[in-house]
């Protein structure tokens, strides 16, 4: 892409998205991906001498068409939703004149369930810092500190970069509460539950050097606010020592969380409200989960299953 374009059209796209809608690095980096690869087939298809706001519907449906060939259907969405904010950005500050995105069709996507762990297998996962602390493995400060890592994503039902971002000023340690900035800077209430309460005094009365409320919650061995990476790696080494799954990612745990709280009978509602969900229909993916793990029940116990 010729530095002139990124600097006109791509640049002040994400610098919006960034500053003034709080996307994050991973959204921003998907954003600049989509736009390279789009660029890529506006010049070799010899569409880009036309310009970006002379598109028409027709020639997104044909870079569409083409895409596929490339991408699996739900990257294809996401990159798709990327260039429709894109145009959006720019229609409503006059470079463009319509939004070439908007009615193009897509592939439908497969209904996929999310992946979550069971029960018994998020007790075995919790167990691993202690375990690994029994054996002399790693030191009290990096048990509990972990500890505290997947209690905070389980308990909570937080993003791994809520977590990363949380301070101790953001927790209520009466009422046990999170007050915490989710996706779009929208802000919302998170009980943190006893057991994650207790481990977050027990951290902070052992092992944090600053709890002032700027000071961040979970922290690296130099007492440092710790990247979303290394949570993502600390996660991966407990699955190993419980003997799970390694492509359980954070937000699993959040799937756990949210699927556990339906299947011991919580309103739909109050999950969304907990989970920062802007719309309903993005819950409602767990009732599916719920209702197969309530059929799963019933196959095993029923006579006439």
């Amino acid at each position: 892409m010729p530095d002139a374009v990124a600097a006109e059209w791509l640049h002040p796209f994400l610098e919006y998205m960034e500053k003034e809608r709080r996307y994050s690095r991973h959204t921003l980096r998907n954003y600049r991906q989509a736009f390279e690869d789009f660029w890529r087939w506006l010049a070799d298809s010899g569409l880009a001498a036309r310009g970006l706001g002379a598109l028409a519907t027709r020639d997104l449906r044909d870079f569409v068409i083409e895409a596929q060939r490339r991408f699996d259907r739900r990257t294809l969405h996401n990159h798709a939703s990327g260039l429709r904010a894109f145009y959006k950005y720019w229609l409503r500050h006059g470079k463009v004149t319509r939004n070439p995105f908007v009615g193009v069709p897509l592939p439908r996507l497969e209904k996929r369930l999310p992946k979550f762990l069971t029960e018994e297998q998020m007790r075995l996962l919790l167990d691993g810092p202690a375990r690994l602390l029994e054996n002399e493995a790693i030191d009290p400060f990096t048990a509990c500190r972990d500890r505290l890592v997947m209690e905070l994503l389980y308990g909570a039902g937080l993003r791994v970069s809520e977590l990363t971002a949380l301070n101790h000023g953001d927790i209520d340690q009466t009422s046990g509460v999170a007050r915490v900035l989710g996706k779009g800077r929208k802000e919302r209430l998170c009980p943190l539950g006893k057991v994650a309460l207790a481990v977050l005094r027990q951290f902070k009365a052992a092992h944090a050097r600053d709890t002032s409320p700027t000071a961040p919650v979970v922290v690296t061995a130099k007492h440092g606010r710790m990247p979303v990476r290394q949570v993502q790696l600390l996660l991966k080494r407990y699955l190993a020592l419980a003997g799970l799954p390694p492509d359980i990612s954070p937000h699993k745990l959040r799937h756990s969380y949210a699927t556990h709280l339906l299947n011991a009978g919580a309103d739909l509602r109050l999950v969304q409200e907990l989970l920062g969900h802007a719309s309903l229909n993005t819950t409602q993916v767990y009732t599916h989960v719920s209702v197969a793990r309530l059929k799963e029940i019933y196959q095993k116990a029923h006579p006439r299953a």
